[in-house]
């Protein structure tokens, strides 16, 4: 077993260079990523931004909806939309309770169309949807989604959505959508939730709708 002294001291020791020849995956991941951006529709990013600034103008709130990774993207873009763009902002993932009760009582497919429902979601709000393939009823992914944009449109909310490049029931019903082109076929998921995550930093930093410095900007 190696010691906690000789284990400190190796920490000690410079890392050795990696050859040119081993850093082919990250070069060729970080091209297509370039690549997948270059091709993004910049136009719809700002019509998504204006869209959204309308929903809190109008004193509406923001749903940020997605599973798995995109879970994890929406509790954060709900801190950034709430502290930057002082946008009432909610995720029902970051509702534990409620979430894994609605799926254990009435079931996963309905467990969002249900937390919608008990916000009392309306014409002023917004949902705004983060998921690789958006959803879809025939396939049986994401089916929870597109539920509870069926919520949402009956309600007459707005819908917007960034998705993979196929979009699924998101793209179908959104006013606005942003599609990550599916550049990279065997990278289709770290892609569009690395780029995800991107298009929602501009969006938060985006003039429109930022009204807060975030705060290593704000320190000189």
């Amino acid at each position: 077993m190696t010691s906690l002294t000789g284990l400190q001291e190796a920490l000690k020791q410079p890392v050795a260079p990696v050859p040119a020849e081993d850093t082919g995956f990250a070069a060729a991941f970080i091209a297509e990523s370039i690549a997948i951006l270059e091709q993004v529709d910049v136009a719809a990013i700002e019509r998504m931004a204006l869209g959204l600034a309308r929903v809190r103008e109008l004193g509406g709130r923001l749903f940020i909806l997605g599973v798995g990774g995109s879970a994890g993207h929406a509790g954060h873009a709900v801190n950034d939309f709430r502290k930057l763009c002082d946008f009432e902002a909610y995720a029902p993932t970051d509702n534990v309770s409620e979430l894994t009760a609605r799926a254990n009582d009435e079931g996963w497919d309905t467990c969002f169309a249900g937390w919608l429902q008990g916000s009392r979601i309306s014409p002023r709000d917004g949902v705004l949807v983060f998921s690789v393939g958006g959803g879809s009823r025939e396939k049986n992914v994401s089916v929870n989604i597109v539920r509870a944009l069926e919520t949402a449109s009956a309600a007459g909310a707005h819908i917007f959505g960034i998705v993979g490049a196929n979009g699924g029931f998101t793209r179908q019903v959104s006013e606005e959508c942003i599609a990550i082109p599916a550049l990279a076929p065997d990278r289709i998921t770290p892609h569009t939730e690395g780029l995800c995550a991107v298009l929602w930093h501009l969006l938060v930093s985006h003039p429109v709708l930022q009204r807060a410095a975030s705060k290593w900007e704000s320190i000189r």
